[in-house]
C-alpha cells in the first residue's frame, strides 16, 4: 500500500525528532512554543493600500505599489474573504492589522479626523467570529493634507491640528477594538514627513513633531486594551535626505513616554543589523513591535522570504526568550503576484524563521561560549544548519491542520479561479 502524505510526514518527523534530541533540542516543545507566536497580517497587501476612502488608490504622501496582478479586493467584504483564505493556509492563530483608510462609512464622506469605532464595527464582528484580534494604524498619507510632505511636523497649524485629531481618533478606535476582542490592540504611528533634499534646519520639525505627539498621547488609556507604538525610518520616497521621525527620535520618545518602539526590517541602512537592536533596546522597554519586511536596494517592503536577516532577528528574540514582549507584524505589499500568495509566503517564511530559532541547540552553544571554546561554538553553529528542520515544519503544519510543503499553493490557485478571476 502506498504511503499517504501525512504518514510520510510523521515518519520523517520521528527521524528529525531523534536527530534534534541528540543535540538536546525538544521538537515538541519548539512546536508548542511556535503555536504561541501570533503574526499580525497587514490588510493592505490585499488591495494595494487603496482603502475605501478613495478607490483611485494611493495619492499624496510617499508610498508606491507596483504591479497590476488581477483580482485585488475592491471592498471590505472581498478583503475579509481574502484574509480568511490566507489565514486558512498559515499554521497557527494570528491577528489582522488595519489602517484607518479601511473604515466602512456606508458611503458617507467621513474625514479622517472624524472617524469613530463604529466605522470599524464590521471588522470587529468579523474578527470576533474568526477568533482573531486586530491591530490598527493611523493613515498619514494619501490625503490632500499630506501633499506638502509634512503632517504632524507641519509648520501649518491647521494641517497639524487635523492630523493630531486623526491620531486621537485612531487611539480611541484601537482601544475599542482591544476592549471588544479581549486582546490589546497595537496602534502604530508612522508618518512620511521629511525633505527630499538637504534641510537647513533639522531641529525645528522634530520639535513640532514632539509637541504633536505629546498632544496625541496626552490621554492615558488602559494597556489591557491598547498599546501605542511609534515607528522610525531612514528615508522614504520624497524624503530621501531627511526624515523627521528617525529611529533615534522615536526610540528616545518611546523611552521617555513608556511607548513601544517599532523596528521595521526595511527601514534601516542595508548594512545595519536590526537583530543587534533587539537585545540592545529590550532591556529598557516593556515590549517592542517588529515589522517584518524585506528591503531590496532602496525599497523597503518586498514580500518576506527566509533570509539571513530575518533569521538573525528571531534568533535574538529566542535567545532572550522574549516572545511575550516582542510582537511580529507583517509589512509588505506587492501587486505583481497573487496577493493572497504574497500573504502566505511572507507569513510562512516568518514562522519558519521562528521555528528555526526555537530549534537552535542553545544548550551546547551557550556552554561552548561560557567555556570560551569559540572553535566549538562556530563549528556547532554551522553543523546545526544541516539538521532536518523541514520535517519538523511539515509536522507542525499537519498538527495545525494547515497544508504542508507547497500544498497551500493549490488552494490559492483554486481560489483565484473560483473567486479572484471574477473581479473586474
Amino acid at each position: 500500500m502506498k504511503e499517504s502524505g501525512a504518514e510520510a510526514i510523521r515518519r520523517s518527523y520521528e527521524s528529525a525528532r531523534a536527530a534534534y534530541a541528540a543535540w538536546g533540542v525538544d521538537t515538541e516543545a519548539a512546536m508548542n512554543a511556535l503555536a504561541g507566536v501570533p503574526l499580525s497580517l497587514q490588510c493592505w497587501q490585499g488591495d494595494d493600500i487603496a482603502g475605501f476612502e478613495n478607490r483611485g488608490g494611493l495619492s499624496d504622501g510617499g508610498l508606491a505599489v507596483t504591479g497590476s496582478y488581477p483580482g485585488g479586493a475592491r471592498n471590505a467584504e472581498e478583503l475579509r474573504s481574502d484574509l480568511s483564505m490566507a489565514l486558512s493556509l498559515i499554521p497557527g492563530k494570528h491577528r489582522v492589522n488595519l489602517h484607518a483608510i479601511y473604515a466602512e462609512t456606508g458611503g458617507a464622506k467621513v474625514e479622517r479626523n472624524e472617524i469613530r469605532p463604529e466605522h470599524f464595527s464590521r471588522w470587529i464582528s468579523w474578527a470576533k467570529a474568526s477568533g482573531i484580534a486586530l491591530d490598527f494604524n493611523p493613515t498619514f498619507f494619501s490625503h490632500p493634507r499630506a501633499a506638502s510632505g509634512f503632517t504632524l511636523s507641519s509648520r501649518d497649524a491647521a494641517v497639524r491640528e487635523f492630523w493630531i485629531a486623526h491620531g486621537e481618533r485612531c487611539r480611541e478606535i484601537g482601544n475599542a477594538m482591544g476592549k471588544e476582542l479581549g486582546s490589546a490592540c497595537i496602534v502604530n504611528f508612522w508618518i512620511p514627513d521629511g525633505f527630499k533634499d538637504t534641510p537647513a534646519d533639522r531641529a525645528a520639525p522634530r520639535a513640532i513633531l514632539k509637541e504633536s505627539l505629546d498632544a496625541i498621547f496626552a490621554k492615558k488609556m488602559d494597556p489591557r486594551f491598547i498599546r501605542d507604538s511609534v515607528e522610525g525610518k531612514l528615508f522614504g520616497i520624497g524624503s530621501e535626505s531627511y526624515v523627521v521621525g528617525s529611529h533615534e527620535f522615536y526610540l528616545c520618545y518611546a523611552l521617555s513616554g513608556g511607548l513601544m518602539p517599532t523596528l521595521d526590517l526595511g527601514h534601516y541602512h542595508p548594512t545595519e543589523s536590526v537583530a543587534d537592536k533587539v537585545s540592545s533596546i529590550l532591556p529598557f522597554v516593556r515590549d517592542m513591535l517588529i515589522h517584518v519586511s524585506r528591503g531590496v536596494r532602496w525599497d523597503s517592503d518586498h514580500v518576506v522570504t527566509l533570509t539571513d536577516e530575518l533569521r538573525a532577528v528571531v534568533l535574538e528574540i529566542a535567545r532572550m526568550d522574549a516572545w511575550g514582549r516582542v510582537h511580529l507584524g507583517l509589512d509588505f505589499f506587492d501587486a505583481s503576484i497573487n496577493r493572497i500568495a504574497a500573504w502566505v509566503i511572507g507569513a510562512r517564511s516568518t514562522l519558519k524563521a521562528v521555528l528555526l530559532a526555537l530549534l537552535e541547540p542553545s544548550r551546547d552553544l551557550r556552554k561552548a561560549e561560557v567555556d570560551a571554546d569559540f572553535t566549538t561554538r562556530l563549528a556547532l553553529m554551522e553543523e546545526a544548519k544541516s539538521l532536518p528542520f523541514g520535517a519538523v515544519w511539515d509536522a507542525y503544519c499537519l498538527s495545525r491542520k494547515a497544508p504542508a510543503g507547497a500544498d497551500w499553493l493549490a488552494g490559492v490557485k483554486e481560489y483565484e479561479k473560483s473567486t479572484l478571476s471574477k473581479r473586474k
